[in-house]
C-alpha cells in the first residue's frame, strides 16, 4: 500500500523546521518572467503549479498575473473556467488558509464575485505533501517556487523512506528539495518549464548525481542558471547558496549562465530577464554578468560553471590531457583516515599504546605554512598489514581503548562490528606511510598543496595525492598554479565568500599535461615555484606545460 502524507503527520519536523525561507518579490517576478509566465501570454490556457506555497510569495503573484492576463486575453471567460489554471500545495494548514485568503482578495479586486473567488481559491490551494501525493504526469505547463530546504537528519526515518520510495533521485545524503525537482519535472507537459530558486549544490555535489542523470538522459533541458550566492534574495538572512534554475521538458538548446553579485536587485533582474529572452551572447548588467552557451552539459558528473570560453577550455582539456588520477602514472587521490572518535584515536601522547600501534598523523595544522611541520599528533592504530589486530595481543592499547569504551561503543561502526568494536571507520593502509604525498586542505580560498615526507598518515580533514611517476614537487607546482585552481573552481561546490572545496571528487576532474610531454626545464621551473610557494611563477610554468598562452576569461 502506498504511504500518504497523513501517515506521517505526528513525525514531521516542527513548524520551525519546515525548510521555509521566503522569497523577495522581485526574485519571484524574475523567475516567472524567465519561465514565460507573463501577462503578455494567455495564462488562462496554462496550468501552473507551486509545490510549497508557504507565505504565498509566488502564488500571490501568479494569481495577479493570471487575472491580468484574463482581462487582456479573455475578458468574457467565466471565472470558474480558471479552476484548472493554478495548483498550490503546503503541509502547514495555516499557510494554506492564508494563501487562500490572499488569492480571494486578489480575485475579488480583479472583479471576481466573492463566492466564485472562494470556490476557486479552495480548489487551487491544497493541504498535503507534494512529494507523497498522487499526481497525473505531464499535466503542468509550469512548476515554480522555492522548495523547502530540509536535511535528511531532520526527518523521521519512516518519512525519509517514503520520500525516497516516491523520489528515486533522493539517494545518498540528498536534501528534500531534490525530490521537489524530480516530481516537478515529472509533472511537466512537453515544452513545460520548471523554475526553482534553491541551493545549487545539486549541480556539483555527489548527492545530486541521480537528478543530473534524470535531466541529461532526458527528455529535459536546462534553459537558464543564475548563481546568486551573494545576493539577498530571501526576506531573512540565510546561508543557502541560492541559484535560479529553469528547466524544460524538451530537447536541449542554447542555455543561459549568469552570476549575480550583492548589488543585484529588481532593476538588474528585469534587465537579465529581457536579455535572456533575446539572442545576445553576453551581458554585463546591473549586478550581473551572463553568457549564452550553445548547449548544456551531457554528463551526470558534476556540472562545471564558467563562461563559454571556460567551458570550451574544460572540454578541450578533457579531450587532450590526462586525468590527474591516472593508473599510467600511478597517481591516486583519496582522503585520510576517519575514526568516528578523534578524541580517543587522535592524541599527542606517544605512550598511550605500544610504539608499533602509534602512527604519526598528518593534520591540517601541519600544512598551514605551506611547508609540512608535524604537530606531534598520533593515530592509535588498530590495524596492521593484514587487517585489524587482535586487541588482546596489545595490552597497553587494549587498556587505553577499553577505558574509552563508552565513547567507542556509541559509534554506529562499533554497533555494526560486534567484537571489532575498537576499529576506526576507515581501514589504515600501512603501505601509504612508505611514500611521500601531497596534502590538500578541503576548504580554502585558494589551492594549497603541501608535500609531506614518508612516514605520516593523513587525517580525514586532508585529501592526499601519491604518484609512482610524477616528481611530487613538480606536480605540486602544477597544483599550485591558476590553471589547476581554475579547473577545481569550475567543478567544485563553493562556500560563502567563494571558499572552494578541494575534495577528491573534484580533484579527479582535473586534467594535467601528459608527463612525458612536459619539457625538463618546465618541470624544473614547476619544482622551484613549489618550493618557493610562488603562485605566479607556478602559473607561468603551468601555461607552458599545457601549451597555452593565457587562461580563458
Amino acid at each position: 500500500m502506498r504511504l500518504s502524507a497523513s501517515d506521517f503527520t505526528p513525525v514531521r519536523p516542527p513548524s520551525a523546521n519546515f525548510g521555509a525561507v521566503f522569497t523577495r518579490r522581485w526574485v519571484v517576478e524574475l523567475i516567472l518572467d524567465l519561465c514565460g509566465y507573463e501577462v503578455e501570454n494567455d495564462l488562462t490556457r496554462l496550468c501552473a503549479v507551486e509545490p510549497a506555497v508557504g507565505s504565498g510569495a509566488f502564488f500571490g503573484v501568479m494569481v495577479e498575473r493570471l487575472t491580468e492576463s484574463r482581462q487582456k486575453h479573455a475578458p468574457d471567460l467565466d471565472w470558474q473556467d480558471l479552476a484548472g489554471c493554478l495548483q498550490g500545495w503546503d503541509l502547514q494548514i495555516d499557510q494554506v488558509h492564508n494563501c487562500r485568503e490572499a488569492a480571494v482578495e486578489a480575485l475579488v479586486k480583479a472583479g471576481c464575485p466573492a463566492a466564485s473567488a472562494w470556490e476557486l481559491a479552495s480548489g487551487w490551494v491544497r493541504s498535503g505533501d507534494f512529494l507523497l501525493a498522487e499526481h497525473n504526469a505531464q499535466t503542468a505547463d509550469l512548476v515554480v517556487g522555492n522548495p523547502p530546504y530540509i536535511r535528511i537528519e531532520d526527518l523521521d526515518a519512516r518519512l525519509l523512506a517514503a520520500y525516497r520510495s516516491a523520489c528515486p533521485t533522493m539517494g545518498g545524503r540528498a536534501d528534500v528539495y531534490i525530490g521537489f525537482f524530480e516530481r516537478g519535472l515529472d509533472l511537466l507537459k512537453p515544452g513545460g518549464k520548471l523554475g526553482f530558486i534553491c541551493a545549487d549544490r545539486w549541480m556539483r555535489n555527489q548527492y545530486g548525481r541521480r537528478l543530473r542523470e534524470k535531466i541529461v538522459s532526458g527528455p529535459f533541458a536546462m534553459d537558464a542558471s543564475l548563481v546568486m550566492h551573494d545576493t539577498q534574495v530571501f526576506l531573512d538572512e540565510v546561508s543557502a547558496y541560492p541559484a535560479i534554475a529553469v528547466l524544460r521538458r524538451g530537447a536541449q538548446g542554447p542555455a543561459v549562465l549568469g552570476d549575480a553579485v550583492q548589488s543585484f536587485g529588481a532593476d538588474g533582474a528585469a534587465e537579465f530577464a529581457d536579455w535572456a529572452h533575446g539572442t545576445g551572447e553576453s551581458l554585463r548588467g546591473v549586478g550581473v554578468t551572463a553568457s549564452r552557451i550553445p548547449a548544456w552539459h551531457s554528463t551526470s558528473e558534476s556540472w562545471p560553471e564558467g563562461s563559454p570560453a571556460v567551458l570550451a577550455w574544460l572540454e578541450y582539456l578533457a579531450e587532450h590531457c590526462a586525468p590527474l588520477q591516472d593508473e599510467r602514472t600511478g597517481t591516486r587521490i583519496s582522503i585520510g583516515v576517519a575514526t568516528g572518535a578523534d578524541a580517543v584515536f587522535v592524541t599527542k601522547d606517544p605512550d598511550v599504546a605500544e610504539k608499533e600501534r602509534m602512527l604519526p598523523l598528518s593534520m591540517v595544522t601541519d600544512t598551514k605554512s605551506g611547508s609540512f611541520a608535524w604537530s606531534g599528533h598520533y593515530l592509535v592504530n588498530p590495524w596492521d598489514e593484514e587487517g585489524l589486530v587482535d586487541i588482546a595481543h596489545w595490552p597497553r592499547m587494549s587498556r587505553y581503548l577499553t577505558n574509552h569504551a563508552a565513547t567507542l561503543l556509541g559509534r554506529s561502526i562499533a554497533r555494526r562490528s560486534g567484537p571489532n568494536w575498537y576499529r576506526t571507520i576507515d581501514r589504515v593502509s600501512m603501505g601509504l606511510t612508505e611514500q611521500p604525498m601531497l596534502l590538500l586542505q578541503d576548504m580554502k580560498a585558494y589551492i594549497h598543496p603541501v608535500l609531506a615526507p614518508a612516514g605520516f598518515y593523513p587525517h580525514h580533514n586532508l585529501y592526499y595525492l601519491v604518484s609512482e611517476e610524477w616528481d611530487l614537487e613538480a606536480l605540486g607546482g602544477l597544483l599550485l598554479s591558476e590553471a589547476v585552481e581554475r579547473q577545481v573552481s569550475a567543478y567544485c561546490v563553493k562556500m560563502r565568500g567563494k571558499t572552494m572545496r578541494f575534495q577528491a571528487q573534484y580533484l579527479r576532474r582535473v586534467r594535467v599535461p601528459e608527463l612525458a610531454s612536459i619539457p625538463e626545464d618546465v618541470l624544473t621551473e614547476l619544482k622551484a615555484a613549489f618550493r618557493e610557494r610562488d603562485r605566479v611563477r607556478a602559473s607561468t610554468a603551468a601555461l607552458k606545460a599545457y601549451g597555452m598562452r593565457a587562461l580563458p576569461e
